[in-house]
C-alpha cells in the first residue's frame, strides 16, 4: 500500500500568492506514466465531475503553505473531513501548525466558492506522523477560522456499506490537480481491522492528491453522504483503504 499525498515546490508565503498558485499552464499538465499512478491499475475509470453539482460541491483542496495539497470534505460549516498525512510536512515528516492550512471549497483551476484557514484540527489516536500510519488512524478533522456555505455540506453516514453496494471516490489528482477526477462506478469490498481498528476496503481508482477524499456511498434516502475518507491505495490495480465516518471522533 502507498499513502496518496504528493509533495508541491514551496509556495510563497503571501496569501495571495497561495491562493492564486494555479495557473493556466497547469490546469495541462504533461501525461505523467502509468508507472506513476499507484490505485488506478489496467484502465482508468476516473472521469471529470462538476464540482458545483450534488454531491461534489462539497469538495475542496486541503493546501499547505509549505507545499502540498490533498482533497476534503466539509462536513459541517466550519469542519473539513481529510486524512492526517495530508497535514505532514514532507521535509520534516512532523504535522505542519494548523495556521498554515488553507481549504479551498469548490477549487477549480485556480478558482473556488470558498476558502477558510485551518484554526485547530484533531487526527486519529495512535497516528504516527513519521510513518504515516496506522491507516485506521489516518483521518483528521480540521475546524477553520470563519464557516463556509451551510448548503454544501455533505451528510455522513455512520454505517459502514455492505460488500458490493455501490460508492464513488473523487479528488485532486496528482495527473489532474486542478480538476475534479472521480471514480463513480465502484463498490464496498468489506471491512477488516487493524490494531483493532476497522478499516474500509473498496475497488474505487484514486492516486496521490485523492488523500482524504470522501468515500461516498448512498443512504436510505438515496442521497449521497461521506461513509469513509481514503487513506491507501495499492499500487498496481484499483484497490484503497478508507477510515469509516463512524470511527471518526468529533463529527457532527
Amino acid at each position: 500500500m502507498t499513502c496518496l499525498a504528493p509533495a508541491l515546490p514551496p509556495l510563497g508565503l503571501p496569501l495571495l500568492g497561495l491562493l492564486l498558485l494555479a495557473t493556466p499552464a497547469l490546469a495541462q499538465p504533461r501525461p505523467i506514466p502509468r508507472s506513476t499512478l499507484p490505485g488506478i491499475g489496467a484502465a482508468d475509470p476516473r472521469q471529470p465531475v462538476d464540482g458545483g453539482a450534488a454531491p461534489w460541491r462539497g469538495l475542496g483542496r486541503v493546501q499547505l503553505e509549505i507545499g502540498g495539497r490533498c482533497t476534503g470534505t466539509l462536513v459541517a460549516p466550519r469542519l473539513v473531513l481529510t486524512a492526517a498525512h495530508c497535514l505532514v510536512s514532507a521535509r520534516t515528516r512532523q504535522l505542519v501548525q494548523p495556521g498554515t492550512a488553507h481549504f479551498l471549497l469548490g477549487y477549480r483551476q485556480g478558482e473556488f466558492t470558498g476558502h477558510a484557514r485551518v484554526a485547530s484540527y484533531r487526527i486519529g489516536a495512535g497516528y504516527v506522523a513519521a510513518s504515516g500510519g496506522p491507516a485506521a488512524a489516518d483521518w483528521a478533522l480540521l475546524t477553520l477560522e470563519a464557516p463556509l456555505p451551510a448548503d454544501r455540506v455533505l451528510p455522513l453516514l455512520r454505517d459502514p456499506p455492505t460488500p458490493r453496494s455501490a460508492l464513488m471516490l473523487g479528488g485532486y489528482q496528482q495527473d489532474r490537480p486542478e480538476v475534479l477526477l472521480a471514480d463513480t462506478g465502484c463498490r464496498a469490498l468489506g471491512v477488516t481491522r487493524q490494531g483493532g481498528q476497522p478499516v474500509l476496503l473498496h475497488d474505487c481508482a484514486g492516486t496521490r492528491g485523492s488523500s482524504g477524499a470522501p468515500l461516498l456511498a448512498q443512504g436510505p434516502d438515496g442521497r449521497w453522504g461521506v461513509v469513509g475518507v481514503a487513506s491507501r491505495v495499492q499500487v498496481d490495480v484499483a484497490l484503497g483503504q478508507a477510515v469509516p465516518a463512524g470511527s471518526i471522533e468529533g463529527l457532527p
